[in-house]
């Protein structure tokens, strides 16, 4: 279960949400690259890669054990497909979730073939009982399975064959450390810069059949918040309004036009943003205010807040978070069009002052 799931509010299908939601459809998967060649961006990330992939192919080994971390919707489940389509392997994919008891990841481990390569997304949410089955499967590519109870019970073992373990998380600092150091490579994804993201928007309108000039591409990709998740669905909203609205040709007027009308801003805000920030400005003058105090103003969860608003806030540097709570920036009311508390106690100080001085 994501972190989205479990929870009744605006962000159920929310447009800006950085996980897969139910609208993206087949069309996601349709537009993953399938080479480095075609992955724009994380350029260190696949200069080293692709040095470890040559290096094992060489060696006629599996690769090491990888561990991708990092914002959702910045591609790494598309790393881990260009990583065994680059090896020439099969992969299966699965989640954390998912495997809910050791005897789920046996049977896994044991359908692999030599060199195959196994996926587990959010592998920050294995229970602990699995772990510990994992570690010699990683580590001696084994398992220990236990038969029977009480006096009688007896451990075999089963080798495996070498396989490649790559595991996706957004939440690092939650990996136990013995599955941590069991990774032999370990590799952080980040945010896109809106060049790149420009030239996956232009990929991806390829793709999709839709025209999109270069100046569209900007536009869209300077309100995607760095994840190229987000752009996609962006371009395919923006594509219907070109379609209905205007010529079918997406170009920067339209695409400023469509997204103001799907309340998205030059930042990449939207009306849920916004609304975060102006309860904060105006029932707390900007704060500091508490997390719990906040949620319940906006009539959100606060793991929503945390976990789904606030992180994109504090990357633009909007809201910084203080011992006493929450606070919001003067970056944020400039970008609201409001004054910040301080520059209002200064004008009327000045404005006090000018009497006297006359």
């Amino acid at each position: 279960m994501s972190i989205m799931e479990g929870y009744e509010g605006d962000f159920e299908n929310r447009l800006l949400a950085p996980e897969s939601i139910g609208t993206d459809g087949d069309d996601e998967i349709s537009l993953r690259p399938r080479t480095f060649e075609d992955y724009v961006g994380q350029e260190k990330v696949k200069e080293n890669l692709s040095v470890y992939i040559a290096a094992a192919k060489g060696r006629e080994e599996a690769l090491d054990h990888v561990l991708l971390y990092g914002p959702p919707g910045l591609g790494k489940t598309t790393l881990a497909g260009i990583i065994a389509n680059e090896m020439g392997v099969n992969i299966r994919v699965t989640s954390g979730p998912a495997i809910e008891k050791p005897g789920d990841l046996a049977a896994l481990l044991t359908n692999l073939t030599p060199g195959d390569i196994l996926f587990v997304d959010e592998i920050h949410r294995l229970s602990r009982a699995v772990e510990e089955v994992l570690y010699p499967a990683m580590e001696d590519r084994a398992l220990d399975i236990i038969i029977g109870k009480g006096p009688s019970a007896r451990s075999i073992r089963i080798d495996l064959p070498r396989f490649t373990l790559i595991g996706a998380t957004t939440r690092a600092g939650q990996l136990s450390a013995p599955l941590r150091d069991r990774f032999g490579v370990i590799f952080r994804l980040n945010l896109y810069s809106n060049e790149e993201l420009a030239k996956i928007v232009r990929r991806s309108a390829g793709l999709l059949h839709i025209d999109c000039t270069e100046e569209g591409a900007l536009e869209l990709a300077s309100r995607s918040r760095g994840t190229p998740r987000i752009a996609n669905r962006l371009l395919k909203r923006v594509r219907d309004f070109a379609e209905v609205l205007g010529s079918g040709v997406i170009d920067q007027k339209l695409a400023d036009k469509s997204l103001n009308r799907m309340e998205v801003d030059e930042l990449g805000l939207d009306e849920v943003d916004r609304k975060l920030l102006k309860t904060m400005i105006r029932n707390y003058n900007g704060g500091p205010v508490g997390l719990e105090t906040l949620a319940a103003s906006v009539g959100e969860e606060a793991v929503t807040i945390e976990d789904v608003y606030e992180p994109y806030l504090m990357q633009i540097g909007f809201v910084a978070r203080t011992p006493r709570g929450r606070v919001v920036t003067d970056l944020a009311y400039s970008h609201l069009g409001m004054t910040p508390p301080g520059e209002k106690g200064k004008g009327d100080a000045q404005q006090m002052k000018l009497p006297a001085e006359e």
